[in-house]
């Protein structure tokens, strides 16, 4: 492998896996970090065979080091390009093509928000789990539009969990991936990043380093020195069981 080959292999892992270099490279290591912790601390509960729903490229396959199998099934048309995925499995919308009772676990990071008829589908995932299956999911809270047009919804703490109720899942953890200081920097990054950066391939550059990086630093300092407060964040980390 060459050494532009192993550079660009480390900053795409950068991108799930958030590293000290995030802190540098990284306009969205806050949120990425959060996300980071949030799943790492629940993947090594999930064993059996694994279904990623809404996988992409399967970012965080590797966490989870007691499943037997990891399937990755997503939609081919959606607000992304296919380019770096690792899908197994298509699926129109509605239906999983898998029998009922098939999957030990299911898994869905930044996902639902872009699914219009969420219950509809949470029904789908639940039939295809096993009795007491369980299902990972990570969504956005604090976050811009994206994936445009098929950008739908954003869930508070109580939103999700109320969906996951009626829809036949009990709730054993959920947490929110920052801090109202942390989410409230992260949106500021993100603005400048989207609007204020240099179109300027070198120019750009320079912005991350000389603005970005000591604001990612500067958002964890304040965060140790204000008031820990969690009304706004950034994600919900929700880890659930099929009733």
């Amino acid at each position: 492998m060459s050494i532009l080959s192993k550079i660009k292999n480390r900053l795409r892992r950068e991108e799930f896996f958030p590293s000290a270099l995030g802190l540098v490279i990284s306009p969205g290591y806050i949120i990425r970090r959060g996300l980071y912790i949030g799943v790492k601390s629940i993947a090594p509960k999930l064993t059996g065979r694994v279904l990623d729903f809404g996988c992409g490229s399967k970012p965080y396959e590797s966490l989870f080091v007691n499943a037997e199998s990891y399937v990755g099934v997503d939609i081919e048309i959606s607000g992304h390009n296919h380019k770096l995925s690792k899908v197994d499995y298509f699926y129109d919308g509605k239906t999983l093509s898998f029998p009922d009772n098939t999957f030990d676990s299911v898994v869905s990071f930044e996902v639902v928000e872009h699914i219009f008829n969420i219950e509809e589908i949470l029904f789908e995932i639940k039939r295809v789990l096993k009795a007491n299956g369980t299902l990972l999911l990570t969504v956005p809270f604090a976050w811009d539009e994206h994936e445009a047009p098929y950008d739908f919804a954003r869930y508070t703490s109580f939103g999700i969990r109320h969906i996951l109720e009626k829809c036949g899942f009990e709730v054993i953890e959920a947490r929110k991936t920052t801090t109202y200081v942390l989410a409230v920097c992260q949106i500021f990054i993100a603005y400048l990043t989207q609007y204020v950066r240099p179109k300027n391939r070198w120019l750009s550059k320079l912005f991350q380093i000389a603005i970005i990086f000591p604001l990612n630093i500067l958002s964890f300092v304040l965060n140790s020195l204000l008031p820990k407060r969690y009304e706004y964040f950034c994600n919900s980390v929700v880890f659930a069981k099929r009733r």
